[in-house]
């Protein structure tokens, strides 16, 4: 019995010490969490903030790049106009690239990435003819109409010979229309179109088009208004649309 009882005493300090010390460590959790909220972040919590503002300014170089190339051409921009439209130092730009030729082309490489995609309408419909050229117009125009730099840019270097920038073009331009063309042989063998010079087509498509984005000042003084309205490409989609279908598309049998 003495035994017992001993065992029971125990057991009720041993039960008291372990509440008090669930109770202890209760309230040292809760006044230890705003000490530790108060602490500076580490150095890893700051990598992606740092990270965000590398990427954000290496943006905005290219942006303030891109649009000085289209109003002035590759030689009449040097590394300081960029760097006064951006806010930042000459030596900041030249830890992002290393030369303007460098920058150009990085310009370039993004306008042309861009360009391509607004391209893909007819390989995405090769089985609708109509509905293929109606996207692929609507598509340049919308290029022009959103991207006007990126369009001049473009324009400025194949203007001037592409003497920085031949190569690139010859190997992703050139296949895609190539590709393009194909496409339309495919469609006249098929019946669903007239036999048409697929190359010289699609230069017209994206003359017709890129005039509203490279000349749009022209275009602007012409119509007499200060800048292109979004009613004036659509007036062009609808033009330019009608010409071509009436051109290309085998007309329905009576």
């Amino acid at each position: 019995m003495r035994f017992s009882g001993q065992l029971r005493s125990h057991h009720y300090r041993a039960s008291k010490a372990f509440y008090q010390l669930v109770k202890t460590l209760a309230k040292t959790s809760a006044t230890s969490v705003p000490t530790v909220n108060k602490k500076p972040p580490s150095a890893a919590a700051k990598v992606p903030k740092a990270r965000a503002t590398r990427e954000q300014l290496e943006h905005d170089i290219l942006d303030a790049a891109k649009k000085l190339f289209a109003q002035r051409g590759y030689g009449g921009v040097s590394l300081d106009h960029i760097a006064k439209a951006v806010g930042a130092s000459k030596q900041n730009l030249l830890y992002y690239f290393p030369s303007k030729e460098a920058l150009y082309r990085r310009v370039l490489h993004g306008v042309l990435d861009v360009w391509l995609l607004y391209m893909d309408n007819l390989s995405q419909r090769q089985d609708d003819p109509e509905l293929a050229l109606r996207e692929y117009i609507a598509g340049k125009l919308r290029f022009s109409r959103e991207r006007p730099d990126d369009s001049r840019v473009y324009a400025n270097e194949v203007l001037s010979g592409a003497p920085l920038f031949a190569a690139e073009i010859a190997e992703r331009v050139v296949p895609s229309l190539q590709a393009d063309v194909a496409i339309f042989n495919r469609w006249a063998e098929q019946g669903m179109c007239r036999p048409v010079d697929g190359q010289h087509l699609m230069i017209l498509l994206w003359a017709s088009t890129q005039v509203y984005a490279d000349w749009a000042s022209q275009i602007s003084l012409v119509l007499g208004k200060p800048a292109l309205e979004a009613q004036d490409f659509a007036n062009a989609e609808s033009l330019i649309v009608d010409m071509v279908l009436r051109t290309v598309l085998v007309p329905a049998a009576r």
